[in-house]
């Protein structure tokens, strides 16, 4: 099989294995109440959450809902109301949103069961800033986060101190039992970092959510300081800590995650008579470092066939960062990519992938690239300076023009980014 082939198929097997349609219906209640249940949710996976939901509900059984997903991935349903909304900043359908989904969950009593559906992408389309702040003053502060290279645990750790649902905050507004049904985007897993965690106790603090500002030199408005500030002094609630007797009806499950993803892509691999080394899946740091970190394992592979002997592929997961620096396009999947291509300079029989599982790389229209081992002679014939494009953070640009993104759409799910680098 051709190697591009291959590593197309490879992210698409680890793809399939976060499919909500096949992971969910294992987790919902076999015997709902008799009560009202409530289905709220959000994330890039909610549209494909809310169908598994309702396929697999039991006949005649009550169900209701809103899920919020980001534009372009909704799907059709029935008894669950599926809205779309901005992501990776929000807007103003996200918090009309989120303002619906809380009058709902209030209006709960201890009879009726919550199901939330949570999936990475919610704490964008979750967005309900406190009273005080304003939508404008967030979208501001995200983007500001977005660009500084701030790791996701840290962005929302602000996020969670900046509104009325995140933070377990939703948890808090529900008298009925809570179960959230969690697919993770985040490295570790930790139900209080997915989606900002609106069910989940949050160990962070007003004083943490300053602090991560200052580190990263991320502007925020002065509304936002202000509201921090009188979080520290004391003047506004924290979020529900660790602990909090209103945590004792609330479960968080998580349902699928990066380590099941790469499972299914080693398998895939092993397959095909390849052998796989797994990096594992909390690979974090600059996408340009992570690169060339894997650039070093790839060259003792290729000289000393060390730790392994060729065929193999590294695969990874996790979420890398990229500090924004340039005016181009790209993700951090890309600037991966054309990072490695760099340190690699056309070293053979080296081709490599890597892809969002969500099916979006950053704020484009692509999942991903592959990487050639030709690429950059390629690159170079048409003029293009792979230094100076990846300077300017315009790797999309880079492999746009070479004819090897990889566009496969929305995939509805979200179990964070996916690399595989193939050295036959």
């Amino acid at each position: 099989m051709d190697p591009k082939d291959l590593l197309i198929r490879s992210f698409h097997a680890a793809v399939a294995a976060a499919d909500p349609l096949e992971i969910l219906p294992r987790h919902l209640p076999v015997s709902p109440p008799s009560a009202r249940t409530l289905v709220v949710g959000a994330g890039k996976a909610g549209a494909s959450m809310a169908v598994a939901a309702e396929r697999h509900w039991p006949a005649g059984a009550s169900l209701e809902g809103l899920v919020i997903t980001r534009h372009g991935h909704g799907l059709p349903t029935k008894r669950i109301e599926v809205i779309e909304a901005g992501h990776p900043v929000p807007d103003a359908a996200g918090e009309a949103g989120a303002r619906e989904i809380l009058r709902r969950v209030r209006s709960l009593g201890r009879d009726d069961f919550l199901l939330a559906l949570i999936s990475g992408g919610g704490s964008a389309l979750l967005s309900l800033p406190v009273d005080g702040v304003g939508m404008d003053a967030l979208r501001a502060t995200t983007r500001a986060l977005l660009r500084s290279g701030a790791p996701i645990q840290e962005i929302n750790t602000v996020r969670k101190h900046l509104s009325a649902i995140q933070g377990g905050r939703l948890a808090e507004a529900c008298k009925a039992p809570v179960l959230a049904l969690i697919i993770s985007d985040v490295t570790g897993d930790d139900p209080t970092h997915i989606a900002s965690g609106p069910c989940a106790p949050d160990p962070t603090t007003y004083a943490d959510a300053l602090a991560v500002l200052e580190r990263h030199g991320a502007a925020a408005s002065p509304a936002v300081l202000e509201h921090l500030r009188r979080g520290v002094r004391g003047e506004v609630p924290e979020t529900p800590k660790p602990g909090d007797q209103l945590f004792s009806g609330v479960e968080n499950r998580v349902v699928a995650t990066a380590r099941q993803a790469l499972s299914a892509a080693e398998d895939f691999f092993r397959s095909h008579a390849i052998q796989t080394w797994n990096l594992g899946d909390r690979i974090t740091g600059e996408a340009s470092e992570v690169a060339r970190a894997q650039e070093a394992l790839v060259r003792r592979i290729v000289r000393h066939g060390e730790p392994v002997k060729p065929p193999v592929a590294l695969i990874s997961g996790g979420e890398c960062t990229v500090t924004v620096r340039g005016g181009g396009r790209g993700g951090r999947c890309t600037e991966f990519l054309l990072s490695l291509a760099i340190a690699l300079d056309g070293l053979p029989d080296v081709q490599a992938i890597a892809c969002d599982t969500d099916g979006i790389d950053g704020s484009e229209d692509n999942a991903g690239a592959v990487l050639l081992p030709d690429s950059l002679s390629r690159a170079a014939r048409q003029g293009m300076n792979a230094g100076a494009l990846l300077a300017d953070n315009d790797a999309y640009g880079f492999f746009s023009a070479l004819g090897d993104l990889v566009v496969t759409g929305p995939t509805r799910t979200n179990v964070n980014d996916y690399r595989a680098i193939l050295v036959t």
